[in-house]
């Protein structure tokens, strides 16, 4: 998931919305698909998220004709809805609540252990996973992220993302830096060389709390950190986490590699920043289509996996990615069961894997697909390498959109502090860690 999308008070909606899913959402509802009432067998409704840096209308470009090719071959024609990422978690509970809802729909792949616990989602038990093409398609790390363990999955992956680290080739030979940063403190050094004259280190989003949780949770598997115990509760406030939140924002408050004015960022400045000069470094998941957007070059910048602590380090510590990505759902209460698998099939099929994922620069979870020469080139190897040894998946918990929301808003805060020249310590930041814990319990 990429953008600003999730608000403090989605954490009350999802429980209020999960209470109500046994009765909007059981075995079927008469008004099932979005709108209300759509028992049309060839029809089916569809919302897809917002992929796209150039927006939704971009979005509609890319689908349009493969949602054509799926009406010729099967009759059924498909109603879509780009919906911005800003509103569909919010769309998504209130349909879950009414039982009106689309018959297929696109989840980020974080949130499929919270819709799953409520039952709003169409399980992918083995007997339905084999009229879609069966489990073994699909690479185990972006399977990794479509439910809870031991249960059936909520969705199937559909795009593939992972973190990593770019790089202005340009500004890095002007610095007399010869390779990209294999640790933090290398980073960290590597930025200070890099900023001056009105231009910095790194560019980061600090005003977005998606992002923010994304990059306290790769830094925190670095350090030991978990942010839930083993039955689910949360432990944000631990060492470890305080450890690996304050040395992100220390990114601005000590090492200062980013500009004050980062804080507020939230709607994808970062990238723009990157890619026109104002800064050599950039943290993102597959950013390369919105860097072609910003008119750079691939030539001009270079891509590798995310800093280490430690290039020894093994195991979890050797964490440097997210499982990022996209995952297919169908709404359980849809009323043409047969057409939304029929979708997800199509969708899933390799040759609509290659024709999606080449549009959005991100990199097929099915394997056929992902062994493509198309996917070859070095944003996508960094991201395979990093999914296929170097990722773990966002904590498989009902309350993981909680976190995402008050972890990444504690960290907002405290690069807001960062900006305003007020100190940023081990204790800040563990306060502002406690008070988010605290929060999920009310």
């Amino acid at each position: 998931m990429r953008t600003n999308r999730l608000r403090t008070a989605v954490g009350a909606a999802l429980a209020a919305a999960l209470t109500t899913l046994t009765a909007g959402c059981g075995g079927g509802s008469p008004t099932g698909a979005a709108g209300g009432g759509n028992t049309d067998p060839r029809k089916l409704t569809y919302w897809a998220s917002n992929q796209s840096s150039s927006g939704i209308e971009q979005d509609k470009k890319i689908l349009a004709p493969e949602l054509e090719k799926f009406a010729q071959r099967t009759g059924i024609t498909v109603e879509l809805e780009v919906v911005p990422w800003a509103d569909l978690l919010n769309r998504i509970l209130a349909a879950a609540a009414s039982g009106q809802g689309p018959d297929v729909l696109n989840i980020g792949n974080t949130w499929s252990a919270s819709l799953q616990a409520g039952g709003s989602l169409l399980p992918f038990d083995d007997r339905t996973l084999a009229k879609v093409g069966g489990k073994d398609r699909f690479a185990p790390s972006a399977l990794a992220a479509t439910g809870a363990r031991g249960k059936a999955p909520a969705a199937v992956p559909l795009y593939s993302l992972a973190y990593g680290l770019y790089y202005n080739k340009q500004r890095f030979a002007e610095a007399g830096i010869g390779k990209p940063p294999a640790t933090w403190a290398e980073l960290a050094a590597a930025g200070r060389k890099l900023t001056g004259n009105g231009r910095y280190g790194l560019a980061v989003e600090g005003g977005n709390p998606v992002e923010n949780a994304h990059h306290a949770f790769i830094l925190g598997k670095q350090h030991g950190a978990d942010f839930f115990d083993a039955r689910g509760r949360p432990t944000f406030d631990g060492p470890a986490a305080v450890q690996a939140v304050k040395q992100y924002v220390d990114l601005m408050a000590k090492d200062r590699i980013a500009a004050p004015g980062n804080a507020e960022y939230g709607q994808n400045q970062s990238v723009k920043d990157f890619a026109t000069g104002k800064a050599a470094m950039l943290l993102w998941q597959a950013a390369g289509s919105s860097l072609k957007v910003h008119g750079m070059r691939p030539d001009a910048y270079g891509v590798a996996r995310m800093p280490l602590q430690n290039t020894a380090d093994r195991g979890e510590r050797a964490v440097t990615s997210m499982v990022a990505g996209i995952n297919l759902a169908v709404f359980r209460g849809t009323d043409n069961l047969d057409g939304a698998l029929k979708f997800v099939k199509f969708m899933t099929s390799t040759p609509e894997q290659k024709a999606l994922n080449s549009a959005y620069g991100s990199l097929p979870p099915v394997k056929e697909a992902q062994a493509d020469p198309a996917f070859a080139g070095p944003e996508q190897a960094m991201q395979r390498q990093a999914l296929d040894g170097h990722a773990a998946p966002l904590p498989q918990v009902p309350d993981e959109s909680q976190f995402e929301t008050l972890v990444g808003t504690a960290v907002k805060e405290l690069f807001a502090d960062a900006a305003a020249g007020r100190p940023v310590t081990t204790e800040s930041v563990r306060r502002r860690l406690t008070k988010a814990q605290q929060q999920m319990a009310e």
